[in-house]
């Protein structure tokens, strides 16, 4: 949400901008991330001084396909990050007709656009019939919805189109992932840095089917070139991948820290509360207030452009994080003539 353009979280210069007297230190709360990140193994000072080993993104590559569960014949990309294929998997086609089940993480329609694509927003599945694509967030940022990879498999099945799966927070949700059952026409993009609480590493993976959508991770692969991963991050996320009884941990932590969160937010919200074991959604009819009141003591949430009553709160980091939160939820401070008002900021599109 930093300057003109989508609103994003995890800008704490849009912050300081916002509510340039609140007491430092910032507690970020906008992002998915897992604020409990992955212990970083010892590092060979080789990996900092020398262009990776051509071997090293193959390793990464082949134990990223057994932590995602993919079978062989799926093709399995690393990259810097699953942005950058967000943004160059729509250059890759000519001209079609898009539907992105919505509304989502907005990178997306606007990378589809950017490509000459004709993008349109569907509420379902039913209603992505007839599209030569279509795109959906599983689970769903920001509301957690999840469709059932059975029923994306059999909708693969029968639409005659490609089929782009952005599962950037299916690593912690037990069974949500398509990548076990991944249709030929099929593209499923994986995040490391949200899991792994090391979003700076700048990792992700691009899996594709053993039709169109291998092919077109083919393509990525070819247009990326050489070292397209750092040394680093091949050495630490092979490392990471490969550890499953962390992620199982980390898996059933984040659910009871996801529960926790809600028992906080259950007296602010008008519905049921809704999101990942990262991340929980609030609607509230107070939510432009309850955002500033969380400005002004320090802590940053992530609002909407398109729906002002929602705000997305991210897990908070140690028992210091958790105690401020819950103070600044339950201060109501003063009076609404004095309270300072939140200079808005116009989204991108």
């Amino acid at each position: 949400m930093d300057g003109e353009g989508i609103w994003h979280g995890g800008s704490l210069g849009a912050a300081r901008r916002l509510f340039p007297r609140a007491p430092e230190p910032w507690i970020d709360l906008s992002t998915g991330i897992n604020p409990v990140p992955y212990p970083l193994p010892p590092l060979s000072p080789d990996l900092w001084t020398r262009l990776p080993e051509p071997g090293a993104q193959a390793a990464l590559e082949a134990v990223a396909r057994g932590a995602f569960g993919a079978v062989e014949g799926v093709d399995v990309l690393a990259a810097p990050g699953t942005q950058i294929l967000i943004g160059l998997l729509p250059s890759l086609l000519p001209p079609r007709r898009v539907a992105i089940l919505g509304p989502t993480y907005a990178e997306h329609a606007a990378a589809w656009r950017a490509g000459g694509h004709r993008v349109t927003e569907v509420a379902d599945l039913a209603a992505a019939e007839g599209a030569d694509v279509v795109v959906l967030v599983n689970p769903n940022n920001p509301d957690g919805r999840l469709v059932a990879p059975a029923t994306l498999h059999a909708f693969a099945q029968t639409h005659a189109g490609l089929l782009v799966v952005d599962e950037a927070f299916a690593d912690l949700e037990p069974g949500a992932s398509l990548c076990p059952q991944l249709p030929d026409d099929g593209i499923v993009l994986r995040s490391f840095g949200k899991t792994y609480g090391l979003a700076g590493l700048r990792l992700g993976f691009a899996l594709g089917g053993a039709g169109e959508g291998g092919a077109l991770v083919a393509r990525m692969r070819a247009l990326m070139g050489p070292w397209a991963v750092s040394g680093p991050a091949c050495a630490i996320g092979a490392v990471a991948l490969a550890d499953r009884d962390w992620r199982a941990r980390a898996a059933a932590a984040r659910a009871a820290d996801a529960g926790r969160l809600d028992a906080l937010l259950a007296p602010h919200a008008r519905a049921p509360m809704r999101g990942t074991r990262l991340y929980r959604l609030l609607a509230s009819e107070d939510a432009p207030a309850l955002f500033a009141r969380l400005g002004r003591a320090g802590i940053y949430v992530r609002r909407f452009g398109h729906d002002p009553s929602l705000l997305r709160f991210g897990l908070p980091a140690g028992e210091e994080a958790w105690a401020r939160l819950e103070a600044a939820l339950a201060f109501q401070g003063p009076p609404p003539h004095l309270r300072h008002s939140v200079r808005g900021e116009k989204p991108r599109h």
